[in-house]
């Protein structure tokens, strides 16, 4: 895996919410990076802080109740007190985000095409209206979507879930992204399909070197995904480590517990 340059540094990351009258603090003292065609996995129960992290990686993190302090930086700037025309040329040009819910991601009244080209008017706006249409067509065929064409001129609602996973992993990837962030995207489907899908960032991975940030619940896809993993708990970061290395020799208890929570069945898959 070649491991060239780091596309994503945080340095000391705290956020902590105002909105009660005791602060709350959700993520608490974070450091990590990422490297080209690296996944690092983020991984740990409800309201551990992960999918906080991958928010304020996203630069989405804007609300007057909440207080930030630390460093974002990625391709030399500093995200998480850039102003948002900075972070308007990042989000969905140089990172690719793709949230657990495609459903309501998606605007149920556009067909899917003119939702693939979004990022492409914004961040592409030379680009012709035939140059976008044959973009996106290679987008869904990317993410393996059978007749892309028939795709396109689809609503969100004749599409399955894990169509519209897909969909919106296109959408996430159509301007060729340094950093795509997945926040829980299996959640919302079976099995069968988290795995197609678990394998489909895989090779996206692979083919393009770009740099994934996997946040996830679930250890199990973590283990067939990510090459290295960071556990996270009440906002803190108990374990980093190889994939390999932490499920071989875990060494807090927190992680023993999580292993220990996988389902059996998971073994034999």
């Amino acid at each position: 895996m070649p491991m060239e340059n780091i596309v994503l540094q945080v340095k000391n990351l705290n956020i902590e919410f105002h909105d009660h009258d005791v602060p709350e603090r959700v993520v608490n003292h974070l450091n990590m990076e990422l490297r080209q065609g690296e996944i690092l996995g983020i991984v740990g129960e409800s309201g551990s802080g992960k999918s906080m992290t991958a928010m304020a990686v996203a630069g989405l993190l804007r609300r007057h109740d909440m207080k930030t302090e630390g460093e974002i930086r990625f391709g030399g700037k500093e995200l998480l007190h850039a102003d948002r025309e900075t972070l308007r040329q990042i989000q969905g040009n140089e990172i690719g985000i793709v949230f657990q819910e495609p459903m309501t991601s998606l605007n149920p009244v556009k067909r899917i095409g003119w939702q693939v080209e979004e990022s492409l008017r914004i961040h592409r706006p030379q680009m012709s209206r035939d140059e976008r249409f044959l973009r996106a067509i290679q987008a869904l065929a990317d993410v393996e979507l059978d007749n892309p064409q028939h795709i396109y001129r689809k609503y969100p609602h004749e599409l399955s879930g894990g169509m519209r996973q897909r969909v919106m992993i296109a959408s996430a990837i159509i301007c060729e992204p340094k950093l795509l962030i997945a926040d829980e995207p299996t959640t919302a489907l079976d099995v069968t399909i988290q795995l197609q899908i678990v394998k489909l960032l895989q090779r996206l991975n692979q083919e393009k070197q770009m740099a994934v940030l996997f946040i996830s619940h679930d250890l199990s896809l973590v283990k067939r995904l990510c090459h290295r993993i960071i556990v996270m708990h009440d906002g803190n970061m108990v374990e980093a480590g190889d994939t390999q290395e932490i499920f071989c020799h875990p060494r807090e208890a927190y992680t023993m517990e999580l292993i220990n929570a996988i389902p059996k069945l998971e073994k034999v898959m």
